[in-house]
């Protein structure tokens, strides 16, 4: 069967991650391939999902159903007994479906796959996260590289690689990486001292967001003034509150944006999806009713008769990008970052300019792939420094990831980031006290 040049395109695309990790198995990589619902000589013959092309909206209840009941029956998880469960709801969730390992200590190609599955999150996407959460909180040289979606562990072959200097973070350990302040759900961490557990009272805020028998992407854009006002309680009130440009300006949307994107519910009646409440609690691991809710921590669980995106809408990073522009654009701060200086209501943003060295500035950050290039190309430059004691070879830790940039950068044309200047972030405490952020 002839293909489009498309193939070529997804062919690379595994062919880079298959070199970046060397110690995983093509059939591993395979089996993401089989699990995107298209042919497998031509998997993107109707369109990469990657491009903004028209995609399949159709309600398809057959492909579309996600199994809770089998293999992925509701578990919950022992918690005394070590199983991990982090400040992620959806990968709680995942492993106490057993989409993820139980024990909550994942095999990177299994969290890729789990979240395709389950949640209709595309490959690009997917793959990103886990790699990155694998470089930065997990173990990259392992021979099985992965991470805990919990607290540090060194469990098995995938945490013990003889690589590693110290137990790997977890994402319960991924403060201004990968977690930061501005939670959706989760408290600041040097206000609350956790950034793991639930709060009620943000919840309750969220809940009281959504909006009622709406199709979810007007769900998302309704939860704007929401999303304003945590950043700008966090300004109000954390002296330590510090925005990084990936785990602050890029990943804090997500717990705005992934609950409409990927826990709605699809229907007929609603084939891009609605985020009922009764969902939305379930996910949460929230029972009860307004102004009486209760939080049972690591109890996250996919609703039975839930219905995931539909296969060839899967959420993809121009997506997610999308979504975090449509907020950024209406409050510039939200695409800027920055952080309070020692007291509350010290917010200083930092030029992009200045951080980048003259080659991205803040005025033009939202248009074509500006944000893109500048957050990625970012994380590029820093990390060698961010993991450095944490990796005998810095090199080959963070390979994989700088392997992954390149291929979701590849042909946008994006301007070249020579340096960064690291000194702008010393002004901030909450930077300090964490030994960093990206």
């Amino acid at each position: 069967m002839k293909c489009s040049a498309s193939l070529l395109v997804f062919v690379s695309f595994l062919a880079l991650h298959v070199a970046a990790f060397p110690h995983l198995s093509t059939d591993a990589v395979n089996g993401l391939l089989k699990r995107t619902g298209k042919p497998e000589g031509c998997p993107f013959s109707h369109g990469h999902p990657g491009k903004h092309t028209k995609r399949q909206t159709a309600f398809d209840p057959a492909a579309q159903h996600v199994s809770t009941s089998g293999a992925h029956a509701w578990v919950a998880p022992n918690l005394a007994a070590g199983d991990k469960r982090g400040p992620c709801p959806g990968l709680n969730a995942l492993a106490n479906h057993g989409y993820l390992p139980h024990n909550g200590i994942a095999p990177m190609t299994t969290i890729i796959q789990a979240v395709n599955d389950a949640y209709g999150m595309a490959l690009d996407l997917g793959t990103f996260l886990a790699v990155y959460g694998t470089v930065f909180d997990g173990d990259s040289l392992s021979l099985t590289p992965g991470y805990s979606i919990g607290g540090p562990s060194m469990l098995g072959g995938i945490l013990s690689g003889t690589g590693i200097l110290r137990t790997p973070s977890g994402l319960t350990g991924s403060h201004n990486n990968y977690e930061a302040d501005t939670s959706s759900t989760r408290g600041d961490l040097y206000l609350t001292g956790n950034n793991d557990l639930l709060q009620i009272g943000l919840f309750q805020q969220y809940y009281d967001a959504l909006l009622d028998n709406t199709p979810a992407p007007k769900q998302y854009s309704a939860l704007f003034p929401f999303r304003q006002s945590r950043f700008n309680t966090s300004i109000e009130t954390n002296p330590y509150f510090f925005f990084p440009q990936f785990a602050g300006v890029l990943v804090a949307p997500a717990g705005y944006a992934f609950p409409p994107a990927m826990m709605a519910n699809h229907s007929a009646r609603y084939p891009e999806g609605y985020l009922d409440k009764e969902t939305f609690k379930s996910f949460f691991a929230v029972s009860g009713q307004p102004g009486s809710f209760e939080y049972q921590a690591g109890y996250e669980r996919i609703p039975d008769n839930w219905y995931k995106r539909a296969i060839g809408s899967e959420y993809t990073i121009p997506d997610f990008l999308l979504d975090v522009l449509q907020f950024g654009t209406q409050d510039p701060r939200l695409l800027s970052p920055g952080g309070n200086t020692g007291t509350p209501n010290s917010f200083t943003p930092i030029s992009v300019s200045d951080l980048s060295r003259g080659v991205f500035d803040s005025a033009t950050l939202a248009q074509g792939n500006n944000l893109q290039c500048f957050i990625f190309q970012l994380i590029q430059a820093e990390a060698p420094g961010l993991v450095t004691g944490i990796y005998k070879d810095v090199v080959g830790a963070v390979q994989p990831l700088v392997d992954n940039i390149k291929g979701n950068l590849e042909g946008l044309g994006c301007p070249q980031l020579m340096g960064v200047d690291e000194e702008l972030y010393e002004q901030y405490p909450g930077y300090v006290r964490s030994s960093g952020g990206v």
